[in-house]
């Protein structure tokens, strides 16, 4: 049975603090109709602008997740998207007169406590979801960072950290069921800092609402007696000094679960998640993960999932280990016989890169003359299969490519570093350059048993088939 798409059944308002902006905001949650998202919208700003929860909105991640359309700014919406996200709401517009949604206690639980009090409910839409079919995997190194999403049935979240740090250590969480444990288990989870962060937080503008009421602050440091009075100051403390407590957090506060710290991560990854705009099937594992990774990890799970969109659009589904076979690329591409020169499309990222193959054989028509004794691939006809490959790439950046044709108006940078015979296949790696609105310049390269045989830079021109 088919899962229909969610929304709130009346519109229901919450007012706080911003947590980096310390602007005071009225939030609104408004019903939204099918196949609408998560939408926020700026009262504040002259005819109401809009910004969609879409990945490709985002402008920072240096302490939260940012998103923006043309001069509307929204900071810090993941606690928001978490709550959205973890109540299995898909549509709803979320009006704010301020900048930044309010932070309340520092989860999503008051978020979750209002929503609930709009009431929740089904529409006659069935819900979508991203269906990964292969491990996606993003790592950064020098930060320790590692984040493994493989095909799952359900959708999953396992989520480590493990700071240097006594209060903290090593910790571990696991979301297995939005349904049965968000509400109860991860929506209460509150953000976290250590006091080391404090001073450049502020120094970059940040934290301008926080308190020890909205977050936790771990002790990472030797607290100095001449700075007291300014940490009472900052965090707005009265009456009893600043003490560090017997569980290494300022002023003692207490943990509302003994991993709190790590179910706030899971917590933020999901709101993150919803920038993908569709929720997800998959089991998300994640290392020492933070919005900048979780940012970059959307952005290769939307990659990945336009690529299961373009071979399910052209062949169906994915019957190997490539994208689109060669009847599948006589649907995107005009060329024929004897002019089709890619057999296979390997691997293709949309506006970005696309990976093909030519097979050559000694059936090629060409080899009758070039030459009957010596029979070597003319190095013009290595660039026009270099030129389809990039077309298919092309193509696909355009809304209809089944209507359109690419023209190639330049060549730049040409070298024939190595003869093509019969017998070789060539990979055809080609990259965008540049694309703006109908013309684009792409690089080109072409490899034998991975030795180099030709490169070039293509630039070429989409038009409207007549």
């Amino acid at each position: 049975m088919l899962e229909k798409q969610r929304t709130i059944t009346k519109a229901i308002s919450i007012f706080g603090v911003g947590l980096h902006t310390g602007n005071p905001t009225n939030m609104t949650f408004h019903p939204a109709p099918p196949n609408t998202g998560i939408i926020f919208r700026r009262l504040d700003l002259p005819d109401n602008p809009q910004v969609k929860a879409d990945i490709d909105n985002v402008i920072d991640i240096s302490r939260g997740t940012t998103i923006a359309k043309g001069e509307a700014v929204v900071h810090t919406v993941e606690h928001v998207l978490a709550a959205v996200a973890g109540l299995m709401i898909d549509n709803v517009i979320i009006d704010l007169d301020a900048n930044e949604p309010p932070v309340m206690d520092g989860s999503a639980l008051p978020f979750v406590q209002v929503l609930k009090q709009g009431g929740i409910v089904e529409q006659d839409s069935p819900r979508d979801y991203i269906v990964i079919d292969k491990t996606i995997v993003y790592s950064e190194e020098k930060r320790g960072v590692d984040i493994v999403v493989f095909p799952s049935d359900e959708f999953r979240i396992t989520f480590l950290i493990d700071y240097h740090n006594s209060a903290l250590a090593t910790q571990y969480t696991a979301i297995y069921s939005l349904k049965g444990e968000f509400e109860t288990e991860f929506a209460p989870a509150r953000t976290f800092c250590f006091l080391s962060e404090v001073e450049p937080l502020l120094q970059q503008g940040l934290i301008k609402g926080g308190n020890l009421d909205n977050a936790i602050v771990f002790i990472d440091r030797k607290i100095e007696e001449n700075e007291v009075g300014r940490l009472k100051q900052l965090f707005k403390i009265t009456g009893d000094d600043v003490t560090i407590g017997m569980n290494g957090i300022l002023n003692g506060k207490e943990l509302r679960f003994k991993n709190e710290p790590v179910r706030h991560k899971a917590l933020d990854l999901l709101g993150d998640l919803a920038l993908l705009g569709m929720p997800l099937k998959a089991h998300v594992q994640a290392a020492r993960s933070g919005h900048a990774a979780n940012v970059e990890l959307v952005k290769r799970i939307r990659k990945e999932y336009q690529k299961i969109q373009i071979t399910s659009k052209y062949q169906g589904s994915r019957k190997g280990d490539f994208v689109l076979d060669s009847q599948a690329i006589l649907k995107i591409l005009p060329h024929r016989y004897p002019f089709i020169m890619v057999d296979r499309i390997l691997d293709l990222i949309p506006q970005e890169r696309v990976v093909g193959v030519k097979n050559v054989t000694i059936n090629e028509p060409f080899f009758q003359g070039h030459f009957p004794d010596h029979p070597i691939m003319p190095g013009v006809l290595i660039l026009e299969a270099m030129a389809q490959v990039g077309g298919v790439l092309l193509l696909n950046a355009e809304s209809d490519p089944e209507n359109k044709l690419v023209y190639f108006t330049g060549l730049d940078r040409v070298k024939f570093r190595k003869p093509v015979r019969p017998g070789d296949q060539i990979r055809f790696e080609v990259e965008m350059l540049k694309y703006r609105q109908t013309l684009c310049k792409m690089a080109g390269k072409a490899f034998v048993a991975n030795e180099l045989v030709c490169e070039a830079e293509l630039s070429a021109a989409v038009v409207d088939r007549t």
